[in-house]
């Protein structure tokens, strides 16, 4: 049962061969610290969590670099515009530390909500100025940068291999805001400094006092963390043609060796027609779905269930539709059982389903034929899907409900059936100020706990 990978680079699907027999780096992109993620985002987390936990289930260590973009970051990929942390400092009159490090407390807290496994390292690019400078000197060395009015640039034209992992030309020469580039593909290193501008982030350089460009943090805190080339680096669709290839070539143009040896992209996640987006203005974060009393482990529920390199269509509809399997399964839970064992023949197709490329679709179709049979007992039901929830990371499992929240759901049912609907959401909610929700179900109240 080997895992196989589709790998973006060979663009092919690929029996997994890490460098070290049991162990295996991974690289994923992280967020710009500047404003709230969104669920379109999180999809993207969702899959390279999913990712992890299916190499744990192989057995393999994990070890997880991510990184966090809190400088350079511009606002248009073609090395114009403003930084988006120090604009966020300068609308919200704060310090760009106090952005980002509110940004990066939210980010870490959806991904508890959404049971994301943390990386063993955040990795803020600020804290890699040093490693970013040395890897711009190595690139000058080879002849691969030139100057401009603005800033030090990579010349795309000088790496044969640019765009490996897209179609993308190197374009003619051309003026962009009054600053040259020798072509549209060229991209920034280094970004110096206006003089009369008010950056509050910005370092001493060989080549004058300025920031790095954004795609040089990646390359030099993933070569630092993980040695070059590692195993994986995963990240959304949307950075594919443009900052993972510009990651590729200024890390191979300056170490000769590849980077990564298996690249993996998730799919967009559409809301209506079009992709959802920040700039675009049509997103939803998870504390929008929080507030709107939607549990976040149906979200999680419905990008588990889907395949990672499909768009996935949002909806309220669709959400409701992953809560209803997710409270089935949470009922399987509510008799506390002793002796289960894993049923073997499920594991074994559980396994084989995701480690066909994370076929997390397949994966769930046992999960359901696990749940139906009439073959299996409880006990030895609940142990198989404790075993699968390894991978699928819903927090299944018997949890014992506190006696005074117990209380609470006796008067609030009490309350509903003399129709006294105030009082019943006022209980509702101090039972969810104990840290459990009550959910409503046609067999009767079910408890979640609040994460």
């Amino acid at each position: 049962m080997a895992l196989k990978l589709y790998n973006s680079l060979s663009k092919k699907l690929e029996v997994f061969k890490p460098i070290k027999k049991t162990q295996v780096s991974l690289y994923a992109c992280g967020p710009t610290v500047y404003q709230t993620a969104h669920i379109g985002n999180l999809r993207t987390y969702l899959f390279e969590d999913i990712l992890k936990r299916v190499l744990e289930f192989n057995g393999y260590k994990v070890k997880h670099v991510m990184n966090v973009t809190d400088v350079g970051h511009l606002t248009s990929d073609a090395d114009t515009g403003l930084d988006k942390v120090e604009e966020a400092a300068r609308k919200q009159e704060k310090t760009a530390k106090e952005i980002t490090k509110y940004y990066a407390d939210l980010f870490k807290k959806d991904l508890k909500t959404l049971n994301i496994k943390f990386p063993d390292k955040f990795a803020w690019a600020t804290k890699y100025i040093k490693q970013q400078i040395k890897l711009i000197q190595q690139l000058e060395k080879k002849g691969y940068t030139y100057a401009t009015a603005d800033g030090i640039y990579f010349d795309t034209a000088k790496f044969k291999d640019y765009g490996k992992l897209g179609k993308v030309s190197t374009g003619k020469s051309r003026i962009v805001h009054c600053v040259e580039k020798h072509r549209e593909s060229d991209f920034a290193l280094w970004k110096f400094s206006i003089p009369d501008e008010k950056r509050q982030q910005e370092w001493k350089s060989p080549w004058g006092v300025g920031y790095p460009g954004w795609h040089l943090e990646c390359s030099a805190i993933a070569t630092a963390e993980l040695g070059q080339p590692f195993d994986i680096h995963a990240g959304g669709e949307d950075l594919l043609a443009i900052h993972h290839n510009n990651e590729i070539a200024q890390s191979e143009a300056a170490h000769d060796k590849p980077l990564a040896n298996y690249w993996l992209h998730g799919a967009f996640m559409l809301m209506g027609k079009g992709k959802m987006s920040k700039s675009k203005g049509n997103f939803i974060t998870l504390n929008n779905l929080e507030k709107e009393g939607f549990d976040p482990m149906a979200f999680r529920y419905l990008v588990v269930s889907s395949y990672y390199r499909s768009k996935l269509n949002f909806s309220e509809k669709a959400l409701n539709n992953a809560l209803k399997p997710l409270v089935k399964l949470r009922s399987l839970f509510s008799t506390k059982t002793k002796g289960g064992r894993v049923v073997k023949s499920y594991q074994d197709k559980f396994l084989k389903a995701v480690n066909q490329d994370l076929n997390m679709p397949k994966a769930m179709v046992i999960v359901w034929d696990l749940v139906k049979s009439s073959k299996v007992g409880l006990a030895d039901k609940q142990a198989t899907l404790l075993n699968f929830d390894k991978v699928l990371g819903l927090n299944l499992g018997y949890e014992k409900i506190p006696k005074e929240i117990l209380d609470i759901a006796a008067k609030r049912k009490k309350a509903k059936e003399n129709k006294d609907y105030k009082k019943a959401d006022k209980l509702r909610a101090l039972s969810a100020s104990g840290g459990w929700i009550i959910e409503d179900t046609k067999e009767g109240p079910r408890f979640r706990k609040k994460i």
